[in-house]
């Protein structure tokens, strides 16, 4: 009998030692978003978990309260590569602040994967990201179209710092200036990401210019902002957004917004973890992966292939 208890007891402990091998084994791949306040970021979210399912690995996903906490955001790049990650996925607020702790990473054998907002290195071993550029220049030439090729626009950015903000920003502007001669940028503005300050900044450029035709948002959060600006400024204006989200959707629908730019974020948070996985294993990446970019508007949004990259 306790020859019996003792050969049970080994196997047990053998069975528990085997167990925490194969927990240690799995590889562990953090990702550092540049926030998580937005639905576009839970569906990144959502993308990177089926490949953490898919691809049998540990993932991690974190990001500051806002998108304008820098410091925050290196915070969480500094725990995570403490951790020693097999390799790591990172959406810079910043595109240069973070390079140092990047290169360490590069140092230690880390692979950097970066997502939806690239950094000003070679140092990530491929970009997961939409052509932000091609992206909003779509949607400048969209704003021409429905405004009638003339006229005073304006965009809210939510931020001058990271790829996207800058890309998107320059990517609209720069196209109104090449192809839509009759049409006047009277401002860029930064709204940070937040509905609430880009409510107040919509409704500042309405007053100061009462004869404005179009606006644009590189993002949700400015996006839902300028909605609710226009309409508490009683202002008839082509409003052009960027993401989905259920609050765009409804005001796409409800002719509130004319259209918007939608990523893949879903295939952004799938396509971060495959590259980091395969950089892992030493494997090659492609270094730019594009993960594509839709224009929808009330004509489409409910198409299949639209209503599969748009999120709630």
């Amino acid at each position: 009998m306790i020859t019996r208890r003792l050969l049970l007891g080994a196997t047990t402990a053998l069975a528990m030692m085997t167990t925490g091998a194969i927990a240690q084994d799995k590889m562990y791949v953090p990702l550092i978003s540049k926030g998580f306040q937005h639905q576009f970021w839970q569906a990144v979210k959502a993308g990177a978990d089926k490949a953490a399912a898919e691809f049998n690995v540990e993932v991690t996903f974190e990001g500051p309260e806002t998108e304008a906490q820098v410091d925050k955001q290196i915070e969480m790049l500094t725990t995570a590569l403490s951790k020693k990650p097999a390799a790591i996925g990172f959406a810079a607020l910043d595109s240069q602040a973070a390079i140092p702790l990047l290169r360490k990473a590069k140092e230690a054998g880390i692979p950097v994967v970066a997502f939806d907002s690239g950094v000003d290195s070679d140092i990530p071993v491929a970009t997961a990201a939409t052509s932000n550029v091609a992206a909003a220049a779509l949607a400048a030439n969209k704003m021409s179209e429905i405004i009638g090729g003339s006229g005073k626009v304006a965009v809210i950015a939510h931020d001058q710092t990271s790829r996207t903000g800058i890309d998107r920003t320059e990517g609209f502007v720069n196209e109104i200036k090449a192809k839509h001669p009759g049409i006047q940028i009277v401002a860029v503005e930064v709204g940070g990401g937040d509905h609430l300050k880009s409510a107040e900044i919509t409704k500042t450029l309405l007053a100061a210019n009462p004869d404005l035709k179009g606006l644009f948002a590189t993002n949700e959060g400015g996006a839902i902002g300028m909605v609710q600006g226009v309409q508490e400024a009683k202002a008839k204006v082509t409003i052009i957004g960027y993401d989905s989200g259920k609050a765009q959707k409804d005001a796409i629908r409800s002719g509130l917004m004319a259209g918007a730019i939608t990523q893949n974020p879903v295939g952004i948070g799938y396509e971060t973890v495959k590259a980091a996985v395969a950089a892992a294993k030493g494997q090659s990446v492609a270094k730019d992966i594009d993960t594509g970019f839709f224009w929808y508007d009330s004509s489409n949004i409910d198409k299949p292939e639209i209503a599969a990259v748009l999120y709630d």
